[in-house]
């Protein structure tokens, strides 16, 4: 079973940070089209559970910042959430905008570009014996038949452990915080990761270099300047995570 590779890829990969962040409510199936038709490469989202166990798109654990609603997401059925508004706090011509499903999110996208799947869970999530979110992502990518786009992202360890270990896992990315003091070319070794995504400021040249060594991509998130995105282009790494798609497409390299 084939799974995403880089391998053919010749510049930088631009990656729209939960869409088109910028300009459209973000993760929202508008910020997505805007990203893709902006030309970005691949459109970067975040999932959490419903309490009826569908994979829905939104990044916080509560669901004020970003819908009219209030209170936690796993407080929700999926029916109930898309009762929520999603884009009338970006700007009114959004209103009625609606938290997608990643089924959804994967129509969108297949055949347009690639999709990067970040698993949120709070800090004291406790695993189940079925490693339920994971689980549920890894099976709809396989039902959907889009390994060939998908990439899965967290910063829970676990999780990700947990999906390497499954049958014909999809791709993986390893996220890692600014300060986090760790072997990372080991972690990724051991997790068969495709990519390692740090954040920007922790990236330099020789990490870039080890990365490399390794066979592993390096993903910095989220590039939101020009001169930023330039000076990564020059350290090689293989793409950037941007809340600005147009900006980084206009960068030098490009």
């Amino acid at each position: 079973m084939n799974v995403l590779s880089l391998s053919a890829i010749q510049k930088p990969l631009i990656i729209g940070h939960r869409g088109f962040r910028t300009r459209y409510p973000e993760n929202t199936l508008a910020s997505f089209q805007a990203a893709l038709d902006a030309g970005a490469d691949m459109i970067e989202l975040d999932i959490r559970l419903s309490s009826d166990g569908h994979l829905v798109v939104i990044h916080d654990a509560e669901v004020e910042r970003t819908t009219n609603g209030e209170g936690p997401v796993i407080s929700y059925t999926l029916a109930e959430l898309k009762q929520l508004d999603a884009g009338i706090w970006f700007h009114p011509r959004f209103v009625n905008e609606r938290i997608p499903s990643l089924e959804e999110v994967l129509d969108l996208v297949r055949g347009r570009g690639l999709i990067n799947i970040e698993i949120k869970v709070e800090p004291d999530h406790v695993f189940d014996a079925n490693h339920t979110i994971e689980q549920k992502t890894v099976e709809l990518i396989q039902r959907k038949r889009a390994e060939t786009f998908s990439l899965v992202s967290s910063f829970n360890k676990k999780i990700l452990e947990n999906i390497s270990q499954m049958d014909h896992p999809p791709a993986i990315g390893v996220l890692t915080e600014y300060d986090e003091k760790q072997d990372v070319v080991t972690l990724c070794k051991k997790l068969n990761a495709l990519a390692w995504h740090p954040q920007y400021l922790a990236v330099d040249k020789n990490q870039v270099l080890l990365m490399h060594e390794a066979g592993i991509k390096i993903l910095p998130y989220t590039v939101n300047s020009k001169e930023e995105i330039e000076q990564l282009f020059e350290m090689g790494v293989d793409g950037v995570f941007t809340d600005d798609p147009i900006m980084a497409i206009g960068c030098s390299g490009l």
